[in-house]
């Protein structure tokens, strides 16, 4: 029985984190290069693969060695830092699940023609009601699941009728025209930045998957995860390539819906409002629980009544948007500041891994060390340079 419902975990882990990173942003940003970069797309996916495992590997094992959540990690790293890191993240995610409720409202106003307010309103609901179950956990993992299932699912169909040129994009992912390196950061950012490598990492040590023991299959989740997203994000690289090909355009308000609407007709354009509502409401949900999961460690009333604070957390976005609509000068300044989250987490996972008081005798394999140090540079280089480029946006 253990073992089943270890592989449920790992599955519900992976999956957490893979439909966090398929967000709305996800869904556009992908369509967005591949208008750009056409079939040499490919290879910004490759090497975003590549570098999303090194980081999630990394942050994934040490926390299930260390067997505590990152933010107490780096209180311990650097006293003070795990509360710099939790801001950081719960900032981004309030204000990331404001742009996802967006999302799911803009699903369902493609399904039923409702208004997008109002369908923010009832997703916020539905994500709330799987919090108020006892079971919340695995109601949550099994949710994932179906939805990342039904996204790849869906995505596929468009993909076959877009007709892509497989083949010249299988050429390019390894010699492209051109190296987008801002490509590359944002996918990265994209998958496993901000709370999104945390939403599979803290689900493990929530049910009890840690220690050494563990590691091969927290590895195996680990890569799992950024699998599963990057097999939606190929799909949709295709699809939209398809339709790129054709010498299509298209429509610049709203690039992914134009994608299935000229691939598959009306059907397309119904497939695109169940995608983009299951994208959205799996990352509010993955957004909602990873932000509360940073800062329930810190007092004991915050652990009591933390499901009540990731109900709070949803309410709070899906409000915001109903009342306000989107914070267009907030998302682009929590968009820069994320890009610092993953420089700083991994940074502090590598210190970590090599002080005995937290990870005990563990020896932490060389290559993944090297490997993790390379992507901190990198992703603090460029998530310096996006908040320097960002910040002026702001006053214009």
């Amino acid at each position: 029985m253990q073992q089943k419902k270890n592989i449920s975990v790992l599955l519900g882990a992976a999956f957490l984190m893979a439909t966090s990173a398929v967000g709305p942003g996800f869904l556009t940003q992908t369509t967005h290069f591949t208008q750009a970069l056409a079939a040499s797309f490919g290879f910004v996916i490759l090497m975003s693969i590549i570098i999303d495992i090194g980081a999630q590997m990394n942050i994934w094992r040490i926390m299930a060695v260390a067997e505590k959540r990152a933010q107490d990690i780096a209180n311990e790293v650097l006293p003070g830092l795990g509360y710099f890191l939790a801001a950081l993240i719960v900032a981004g995610g309030l204000a990331f699940n404001i742009g996802n409720i967006a999302g799911a409202g803009l699903g369902t106003n493609v399904l039923f023609g409702i208004s997008p307010e109002m369908g923010a309103l009832l997703s916020g609901i539905v994500a709330i009601a799987i919090f108020i179950v006892r079971e919340a956990g695995k109601i949550m993992d099994r949710f994932a699941q179906l939805m990342g299932f039904v996204m790849i699912a869906l995505t596929l169909y468009v993909m076959f009728t877009a007709k892509p040129p497989i083949g010249e994009a299988v050429v390019k992912t390894f010699v492209p025209d051109t190296i987008d390196i801002l490509a590359i950061v944002t996918l990265v950012g994209g998958t496993v930045g901000g709370y999104i490598t945390f939403a599979g990492g803290h689900r493990l040590l929530d049910a009890g998957i840690k220690g050494k023991e563990a590691l091969p299959e927290v590895t195996r989740s680990s890569i799992s995860g950024i699998g599963i997203a990057s097999i939606m994000r190929i799909f949709l690289f295709l699809a939209a390539l398809g339709i790129v090909a054709q010498g299509l355009t298209l429509d610049p308000s709203n690039p992914p819906a134009s994608v299935f609407k000229l691939a598959a007709g009306n059907i397309g354009y119904k497939i695109f409002g169940v995608v983009m509502w299951a994208a959205a409401i799996t990352s509010v949900v993955g957004a909602a629980y990873t932000s509360v999961s940073f800062i329930r460690t810190f007092h004991p009333i915050l652990e009591k009544y933390h499901k009540w604070i990731i109900i709070g957390f949803i309410a709070i976005s899906t409000l915001v948007f109903v009342l306000v609509g989107r914070p267009v000068k907030i998302l682009i300044l929590v968009g820069s500041l994320n890009g610092l989250i993953l420089p700083i987490s991994l940074g502090v996972m590598l210190v970590a891994a090599y002080r005995t008081k937290i990870v005990g005798d563990y020896k932490h394999p060389l290559w993944m060390t090297i490997f993790g140090v390379i992507i901190v540079i990198a992703m603090a280089y460029m998530g310096v340079y996006s908040l320097i480029n960002g910040i002026p946006k702001l006053f214009e």
